[in-house]
């Protein structure tokens, strides 16, 4: 029989306010480890979702929320409110994504939810953390003020966001481990411009830059254009740059080789002469990391 992956979150229950992207995502993620989730989101108009994913992206609105439970709960009123506890009350980790003054104005704060709820966690998604988690921001002032931003094209995806989404179903599986061991919920706060600053360490150290091994210093290591496409190269490691080498007829000696002038145009001539059908088929004779693009 086929292993089924693990789900060492069966058994505990979800609940999200979080709207967007983020929050859902981590549902998303939530779900896939066996949590039961459960989100719910504000009125909407005409009778449509209450999250602005649902009016703006349908598909993608769908995708993140299969398989999970939505229900529509008008906080701003009492009968909302009453409609939330009852769900608190059968609920394991709380997810959040307003801004703290917006929790403080729902009496949601960590110290009113605590004292109704003892053994309810809460994860609450900020754009920034601690005092500037009133500021203002979206995904791209996180990764511009990451440096993760160089030109004037949009970055390729949603990375913060994604990565805080990640962090947040990181911190709800620390929320249970405590849970378990204390028997007390426990207060996790995950901001999307840690996410973008941890995305952005390989570009710190130095690795993405433009002198950095994976930043184009490295002949093994970029995008060359092909006669009808593109062909993204990976061929870091030794023996990968080796099979690399010889295929293109350029002789190596040693790693430095890879750091060479002579070596880059060499490889790009060799690359620039070829299609992506020969391209893709000298990846799998010559064992070397390569994938041809339109």
């Amino acid at each position: 029989m086929p292993n089924r992956s693990p789900k060492p979150l069966r058994g505990v229950r979800v609940l999200s306010l979080a709207l967007n992207l983020p929050g859902p995502a981590a549902l998303m993620r939530l779900r896939a480890l066996g949590a039961t989730c459960t989100k719910a989101e504000p009125p909407g108009r005409d009778g449509g979702s209450g999250d602005p994913m649902g009016q703006y992206n349908p598909g993608a609105y769908a995708q993140l929320h299969d398989g999970i439970k939505v229900i529509t709960i008008d906080l701003k009123s009492d009968r909302g409110q009453s409609a939330l506890q009852r769900e608190l009350t059968r609920t394991d980790v709380l997810l959040t994504s307003f801004r703290p003054s917006a929790l403080h104005k729902l009496g949601l704060s960590w110290p009113a939810l605590r004292k109704a709820h003892p053994a309810l966690s809460m994860v609450a998604i900020v754009g920034a953390p601690g005092a500037r988690a009133e500021e203002p921001g979206h995904d791209l002032t996180y990764l511009a003020d990451a440096g993760l931003v160089p030109g004037l094209e949009l970055p390729a995806t949603l990375f913060a966001d994604m990565g805080g989404a990640l962090m947040a179903a990181n911190a709800v599986l620390q929320a249970v481990l405590l849970n378990r061991s204390t028997g007390r919920g426990s207060f996790h706060e995950v901001a999307l411009s840690d996410a973008a600053a941890w995305l952005a360490l390989p570009r710190t150290w130095g690795l993405t830059q433009p002198k950095g091994a994976v930043g184009g210093a490295h002949a093994g290591y970029r995008i060359y254009p092909c006669q009808d496409g593109r062909v993204a190269v990976a061929a870091l490691e030794p023996h990968f740059a080796a099979a690399l080498c010889e295929a293109a007829g350029v002789p190596m000696k040693g790693m430095a080789t890879m750091f060479s002038a002579g070596t880059h145009q060499a490889i790009a001539d060799f690359m620039g002469g070829r299609t992506r059908a020969q391209l893709d088929r000298l990846a799998v004779e010559r064992d070397i990391p390569l994938h041809t693009l339109a």
